[in-house]
């Protein structure tokens, strides 16, 4: 359920989580938002639901989720999600070369 999701990402530091949408106790969306307060490290968080209707991607990038997956979910379509979201979530860099 949504609300162990929160206390796992306060215990430990993880790098990526695949939060669905519509889960008892508290949804992904609550979730999502709880796990943006944590003052712990932050997690790429990709929300998979299987809701796909119109608005839907919005409300879960809106919760502070960095990207978006209906099921079914096609491996590849994952992997060119979780490479999306990391890079938009990786600091600039700080290279001094030209």
């Amino acid at each position: 359920n949504g609300l162990l999701a929160v206390e796992a990402c306060g215990h430990e530091n993880y790098d990526l989580v695949l939060m669905d949408v519509q889960m008892p106790v508290m949804d992904g969306l609550e979730a999502s938002r709880k796990v943006r307060q944590l003052p712990a490290a932050q997690p790429v968080i990709i929300a998979m639901t299987a809701n796909a209707m119109e608005g839907d991607k919005e409300s879960c990038l809106a919760a502070g989720m960095d990207g978006y997956l209906s099921k079914p979910v096609k491996l590849n379509d994952l992997r060119e999600t979780i490479i999306s979201s990391v890079q938009s979530t990786e600091p600039p860099s700080t290279s001094t070369q030209p």
